[in-house]
């Protein structure tokens, strides 16, 4: 079987169990076994449990719970409605300062949980109420939180860049730098719009309440405490990580220990809790597992039958400069991640993409920023759109997914000029890790 008919049979099965409601994990395992068969015959089904077991003894993989176990924790713990309230008494005095304070929490908790659900799910209890009690412009309070919660797919630590960086052999610490200067990059263009939307249209953001406002300095200045335990986590996680101390497995224990001691401080530390938390990583982990298993066995099995040589050959063969291969992939990406879960699309795209970037001489770390960059786009857009399904779960009744979506909008476009400014000037992602070497 010649390599273009392998990638259309694999594309047909693939689609036609998709469509049916299968679960990704199993629509990919399940043409791993059709391709199978049909191309090298039952004998070789074997291939299939060798592809998960050498999956499964990647030690690397032991950071993913690892994170979504800190990322539980944190969720608990009781930081978020600390921080906000804190980061709201501060930017008080400007227009759109709740939406901002929002922007500003979320990218702190990015830093710390790395998980999109939970921190939508946070922000969609503690911030988007907030906001709308305040008179705020209702679509303008669901992009802030569809958008700010989506930073954690850029900012460190990212399970997106652990998976990628795991997939394209490329270091993890490498990426975790190279995504700080794109991920604050996307907040701050977050903000200017918000800010700039509300003194165009202040109806859309009010101030905040005069007691609120004139609050003494002192009171405002003792509201940083809220900041400490944050910022002390994040430093030490990152740290230890950027300084060599630990890698990325070891980091991330040590962030589920000070995510444990954050939760003691908080009073949080309790036998239910932990089962409810423990409970929760398991599920999380199991679902990531299961999509690992049948993305990873799908791409041993059209790896062998040479369907990756054919779309490397094809792709690196278009009459296009390098940077216009890459828009390219961008393009399939931002196609993709409408339809399919960022960890599908990681596992099956990224040894046909990474190996071309690799040829042309380019930087697969840049490359990783810029994935990530797009799966962020893939939170927010439909019909996939997971970002809008988190935050609705836990929006007023008289909150429709068409107006998440709807609401999301400017905040895509902002995406995309921050995706295209990280395509044009990769510098903006590599600067922090050439320094650093």
């Amino acid at each position: 079987m010649n390599g273009e008919m392998l990638t259309l049979l694999t594309l047909g099965i693939l689609f036609v169990l998709m469509t049916t409601g299968i679960p990704l994990a199993f629509a990919t395992g399940l043409t791993a076994v059709v391709l199978t068969l049909l191309t090298f015959g039952p004998d070789a089904l074997y291939i299939i449990p060798s592809r998960i077991f050498t999956l499964m003894g990647n030690y690397s993989l032991i950071a993913v719970p690892l994170f979504v176990l800190m990322g539980c924790l944190l969720e608990k713990a009781g930081v978020v409605e600390r921080l906000f309230h804190a980061l709201h008494i501060w930017s008080g005095r400007l227009r759109g300062g709740l939406a901002v304070g929002t922007l500003l929490t979320s990218t702190i908790l990015a830093a710390m949980v790395g998980i999109i659900g939970a921190e939508i799910l946070l922000l969609g209890l503690v911030c988007l109420p907030a906001m709308l009690n305040k008179g705020y412009d209702k679509r303008l309070a669901l992009g802030v939180v569809c958008a700010g919660g989506s930073l954690g797919t850029l900012l460190p630590p990212s399970i997106v860049l652990i998976v990628y960086g795991l997939v394209a052999q490329v270091s993890i610490g490498e990426l975790f730098l190279a995504a700080l200067l794109p991920g604050a990059l996307l907040a701050l263009l977050y903000i200017i719009y918000v800010l700039a939307i509300c003194y165009l249209y202040p109806e859309k953001g009010p101030l905040a309440d005069i007691e609120e406002r004139e609050l003494p300095f002192i009171q405002k200045l003792s509201l940083a405490k809220a900041l400490v335990l944050p910022i002390a986590l994040i430093v030490t996680v990152l740290g230890s990580l950027y300084t060599g101390v630990a890698t990325p497995t070891e980091t991330a224990a040590i962030g589920v220990l000070g995510a444990l001691v954050i939760v003691a401080i908080n009073g949080e530390l309790k036998i239910p809790m932990l089962i409810e938390v423990l409970k929760q990583t398991g599920s999380t982990v199991a679902m990531l597992t299961w999509v690992f298993f049948g993305a990873s066995a799908l791409v041993g099995v059209y790896t062998l039958a040479g369907g990756t040589t054919f779309l490397q050959d094809m792709i690196g063969g278009l009459p296009l400069p390098p940077l216009g291969i890459v828009v390219i992939m961008m393009l399939i990406l931002i196609v993709l991640g409408a339809f399919i879960d960022w960890i599908g699309i990681v596992l099956l795209t990224m040894p046909i993409f990474v190996p071309i970037i690799k040829g042309y001489g380019m930087d697969p770390v840049w490359f990783g920023i810029l994935f990530t960059m797009n799966m962020q786009i893939s939170y927010l857009t439909p019909p996939f759109g997971p970002a809008a399904f988190y935050l609705k779960a836990v929006a007023p009744d008289d909150v429709s997914l068409n107006d998440i979506f709807v609401a999301a909008i400017p905040f895509v476009i902002l995406q995309v000029i921050g995706l295209s400014l990280v395509l044009f000037f990769p510098q903006i992602a590599q600067f922090l890790p050439s320094i650093m070497q």
